[in-house]
Order: C-alpha cells, then sequence, then structure tokens
C-alpha cells in the first residue's frame, strides 16, 4: 500500500472516531467532557431491568420523566440479571438462540404490530433510540455479570473467551452508529475472584473474557468507543483489578446499599492517586428507598431505609473528593417493581412500586448539584479540605467536604450536619468574598453576603434543613446564584 493511501485510510479512521465519540476523558484524566470540548457531568440512574420489564409505552413514559429529572445517562442491561436468558420480555421474546450469545434472536423486519417481527433487540433499539431523542445517553451493558462469572447469581453463566468477543462484535457492529451509546462491562461482579468448586477455593481471572468483549465490540464498531466497568458493591473498585486494561476509560466503583458507614470520599481519593490517572465515579451509592443490609436476615423496620438525605450526603462528598459524576438509583425503579408481573426484590416490608418512585425525593434533588458544578469553571476543580480549619469530621455522619477551583475562584463545601464551620477563606482569590449558602434539597441559595476580609471566618448554615453547601466565590467573579 502506497504512503499517500496509508495517510488518506489513517484521517479517515481518525475523522470516525472524532465523528463518533459522544464523551471523552478531559485532558487532565480527572473529568469527562462532550466531543466538543464542553464538561459533561455524568447523572445516571440505575434501571437494570428496563429492557427485559417494560413495554414501548411504559419506557417512553419513564425516560421522559427522567429526562425533565436532569439524567443524562440511563443504566440498562442487554442479558439482564433476573431470568434474562429464559423469561421473556413483555412482548414474549428472548434475546438469544439456545442461551447462546454468539446468535441473537432476531427476525426481519422491526414492526411493533407485527409480533413476529418485533424481536427482542428491536425492542432494546427502540428504548435506545428514544433515549437520544431525548438527548439522553444509554449506559449499555452487555449483559449481568451473572452471566459470567461463577461466584454467585442465577445465571446461566453462558460466556467464554471466544464468544463473548462474538458477542461484542455484533452488538457493536448493531449500535456503531448510534451516537448515544456508553458501553458498561461488568454487571455486579468482580473481574477477579475465589470461587467455591468442588469444595475448593479457587482463584477465578475473568479479564480475559471482559478484554475479548471489549475487543469485540470496538471491532463491530470500527473505532475505540468510550468504556468501562460496573463493579460488585465494597472496598473495591475497578481501580483495583482493571485499572490497566487499555479499554477501560474510567474508573468505578460501588459503595453500595449494605450499610451506612460507607467513605466514599476515602474510595474516590484512592482511585485518583493511581497512575496512570482516570477519572472515576460511584456507580451505585445507596438507593433511595432501599432497606440497609437486607441480605443478612436480621433486617428490621429499625434498621430503616436509606432516604434521600442518606443519598444526598453519600453522593455529595463522593462529587466533593473528585468524581466525575454518580449514577443515582431507586431500589423499586431498578427492578422496575410492579408485583403483578414480577414479585418484589428485597423491598422490606414497603412496596412502592416503580411509577410512584420515579418522583421520590432524591431523584428530583440531584438537578440541583448538576446545575451547581455547571455554574462554576469545571475542569478546574479539585478536593482540598485544607480549607476546613474546624473539625472535619471523623465518620459518615459528620464528615465535611470541600472541593475549589483549582485558581481559588470559588469553593463549595458539604455540611452533612447543620453546624457551624471555619473557613480559611484566605486560599480563595479577589479582594471581596461572596458568600451563600445552597439549599440541596431545592437548589436555591440564601441572599448573598459579601466579606472583605480574609484568614479564618466561621459561618453558621440557615435554620432548617440538615445539609447544606457553604458556597464562597469570588465576589469579582459574579458567578450566578439561581
Amino acid at each position: 500500500m502506497n504512503q499517500p493511501k496509508i495517510i488518506m485510510l489513517w484521517l479517515l479512521s481518525a475523522f470516525s472516531v472524532v465523528a463518533n465519540a459522544q464523551i471523552k476523558v478531559s485532558a487532565d484524566h480527572r473529568y469527562l467532557q462532550t466531543k466538543d470540548g464542553k464538561p459533561f457531568f455524568w447523572l445516571g440512574d440505575t434501571d437494570w431491568e428496563l429492557f427485559h420489564r417494560l413495554n414501548r409505552e411504559e419506557a417512553v413514559e419513564f425516560l421522559e420523566t427522567r429526562r425533565q429529572q436532569g439524567f443524562n445517562v440511563i443504566h440498562a442491561v442487554a442479558l439482564a440479571e433476573f431470568n434474562g436468558i429464559r423469561q421473556p420480555n413483555r412482548y414474549g421474546d428472548i434475546p438469544l438462540v439456545n442461551e447462546d450469545p454468539s446468535r441473537l434472536a432476531v427476525t426481519s423486519g422491526n414492526d411493533p404490530a407485527n409480533a413476529e417481527a418485533y424481536d427482542y433487540w428491536d425492542h432494546v433499539d427502540f428504548i435506545i433510540k428514544k433515549a437520544a431523542e431525548k438527548g439522553m445517553y444509554i449506559g449499555l451493558l452487555p449483559t449481568w455479570g451473572d452471566k459470567l462469572t461463577r461466584n454467585w447469581g442465577e445465571g446461566p453463566v453462558i460466556f467464554t473467551v471466544e464468544n463473548a468477543k462474538t458477542y461484542g462484535r455484533i452488538l457493536g457492529k448493531r449500535y456503531a452508529k448510534q451516537w448515544n451509546i456508553i458501553w458498561i462491562l461488568g454487571g455486579d461482579r468482580p473481574a477477579v475472584y475465589k470461587s467455591r468448586e468442588k469444595g475448593v477455593d479457587q482463584q477465578v481471572d475473568d479479564r480475559p473474557i471482559w478484554r475479548a468483549m471489549a475487543e469485540g465490540i470496538t471491532e463491530g464498531m470500527g473505532y475505540k468507543p468510550f468504556m468501562t466497568y460496573h463493579p460488585p458493591g465494597g472496598s473495591n473498585s475497578t481501580s483495583q483489578y482493571i485499572h490497566q486494561e487499555t479499554w477501560l476509560d474510567m474508573n468505578a466503583m460501588q459503595s453500595g446499599h449494605g450499610s451506612r458507614e460507607s467513605k466514599v470520599w476515602e474510595l474516590v481519593s484512592r482511585d485518583l492517586a493511581i497512575q496512570p490517572p482516570k477519572p472515576t465515579l460511584d456507580m451505585e451509592p445507596c438507593y433511595e428507598d432501599h432497606p440497609v443490609n437486607p441480605w443478612d436476615g436480621k433486617w428490621t423496620r429499625q434498621r430503616g431505609y436509606f432516604h434521600a438525605y442518606d443519598v444526598r450526603a453519600r453522593i455529595y462528598r463522593g462529587i466533593f473528593a473528585g468524581a466525575c459524576g454518580v449514577t443515582y438509583g431507586h431500589h423499586q425503579i431498578w427492578q422496575f417493581l410492579n408485583p403483578d408481573l414480577n414479585p418484589p426484590i428485597n423491598i422490606g416490608d414497603t412496596l412502592i412500586g416503580w411509577r410512584k418512585a420515579l418522583t421520590a425525593e432524591a431523584a428530583t434533588q440531584l438537578r440541583h448539584l448538576k446545575k451547581l458544578l455547571l455554574s462554576r469553571p469545571y475542569f478546574s476543580r479539585i478536593p482540598d479540605q485544607s480549607l476546613i480549619v474546624s473539625e472535619k469530621g471523623k465518620d459518615w455522619t459528620d464528615y465535611i467536604t470541600a472541593t475549589r477551583d483549582e485558581q481559588g475562584s470559588y469553593a463549595l463545601i458539604y455540611l452533612p450536619q447543620n453546624q457551624p464551620i471555619t473557613v480559611d477563606v484566605s486560599k480563595l482569590s479577589g479582594k471581596n468574598k461572596s458568600v451563600a449558602w445552597f439549599d440541596p434539597r431545592t437548589g436555591k441559595f440564601s441572599n448573598r453576603t459579601i466579606l472583605n476580609t480574609s484568614g479564618s471566618q466561621t459561618f453558621t448554615p440557615p435554620k432548617g434543613g440538615k445539609d447544606w453547601v457553604l458556597v464562597i466565590d469570588d465576589a469579582g467573579k459574579k458567578y450566578a446564584l439561581n
């Protein structure tokens, strides 16, 4: 092949990547941005059973509500967790032929009025395209992890290195021109784990299978798309076992639903300290209305549920520690709970149902966090606990987190408890400082006050409301308070 032709093919390939890549890692490897360089704050929603359990009309209703609430990444699983291989979707269709991931169960045509034509994958296509019409991404999990890992779950385990690559290639080719796909491998499972087989503990390494799936997706799409991984709950994020994988663009953790004690800020800080640097986020903080640790058989109402405050306290502290976004979840949304169709999963003693859960308190509040962060310089934001002169707190009940602009033009400090705080405002720029309190419940600011002093200053939150964000700006920047 002559040199000019090689150069032309390289240019065409490079143009294809630019034209198709919709989000990418920022220059400092801490945040995400759109293809035209604008900040992309990942505000996701866990909707694992979306393709499997909702019909067309319900899916449109659901997506529109989430769009209005400010969510931009809808997490859904192609091969769903709960009997997703064998239990048909709402139209009576299953995804695979003979449980073979190299053979999708597809038919000619896609007319929803024709049951023979409208297959499982037509329904997946419909939802993905509807999300695109609404300007939303689908965080597409090709499979839930129980179809691959052997340590726990319903399964069946159907993936090998060979068919994982084939399956990935098929999906990659199918969605190569679909702009709103973010690929998420994993599905609540580790890539390396111990499995007890025939009474013997064995170390299992599934990284070659996930790697093959990622390679297949890339081959099918014809370019390297943005990819990440959804890990299980606990202290081990993706940074602990697949950080060096070249296909992994962003780390993720799952601070989870097992306890209120999670120190998510430490998990975020740990991830951001690893080389080479990659952005990170909490892909599954405590779900709203999820029973606290229902799996030990000892749950009672005294142990309780995670409510809106718990969700805010977990999420704000992860973000202010440096995360590039977050994925919210409601316990009765991810399973699209409708007891007429499927039995409830681990709901404690309260049945809400997915439609009512759509407007749960925290679900309507997180857009305020997104708006706040995007209202000020974004890529220059860094965590900085040294701003806090008074006690910083010690655990999930009272730990305070601070973030600021690298140039010092603003600071945001999250207080999980309504109590005074002393801040070193000399770390911020400008002779005069604008100070206001931001209410994470409503997104509204208190009246602005102007300080013309430096050094340590003490601030007291407004009465009412348990948690608040202290906003201190260089007054000369005239950042918005709305």
